[in-house]
């Protein structure tokens, strides 16, 4: 039979180890393990009808030319894409500040969106049948002016997807679910 005892107040102490042998001195420090690594936040992600891009597309100024700096995000958007087969047709949509006249942001808007698809056709293998791109000027702000930065943007709306819709039952005697239906419906 192994006690422990303890010998004054800051010295050594007696304690048991792993093999039940008593020991006399300082008991090992048991470090926690640390805490794991939060998850960082993704680029791009599927939300409901939308797919989110969580930094901007960058351009030249006043251009459709995408910026090389945006080419990983992306490439990202069209790995998105093809993960998720249930995505039939994405409009791509480009949006801009209130800054030049309403005529010049629809169209450079138009044209940056037009830009982002053919990236996505040409470098990133989505099908051309799968997107649109359409120019929304400054008719669709996210903030008011002032903030202008936030509505010069490319957004992925999705336009067509399918969808599993699942008809369960619950067996009334033993509570269990049963699928009675699933079909493809258009999202």
């Amino acid at each position: 039979m192994v006690a422990t005892l303890a010998v004054g107040g800051c010295g050594p102490r007696i304690w048991s180890d792993n093999d039940g042998m008593a020991v006399l001195g300082s008991a090992p420090v048991v470090e926690a393990a640390p805490a794991p690594e939060p998850e960082p936040e993704k680029r791009v992600e599927v939300r409901d009808n939308k797919i989110v891009i969580n930094e901007k597309v960058q351009f030249e100024f006043d251009s459709a030319k995408i910026l090389e700096v945006s080419h990983s995000l992306l490439d990202e958007v069209a790995k998105v894409i093809k993960e998720n087969p249930q995505i039939k047709k994405i409009e791509v949509e480009g949006h801009a500040s209130a800054e030049g006249s309403d005529s010049h942001n629809m169209k450079l808007s138009d044209k940056r969106a037009k830009a982002v698809m053919k990236y996505l056709v040409d470098q990133g293998g989505i099908d051309k049948k799968k997107l649109t791109a359409k120019g929304y000027g400054e008719t669709r702000p996210l903030v008011q002016p002032g903030e202008d930065e936030k509505n010069r943007r490319v957004e992925f709306t999705i336009t067509e997807q399918d969808v599993i819709k699942t008809t369960v039952e619950i067996d009334p005697e033993t509570g269990e679910e049963k699928v009675v239906e699933e079909k493809k419906v258009k999202g």
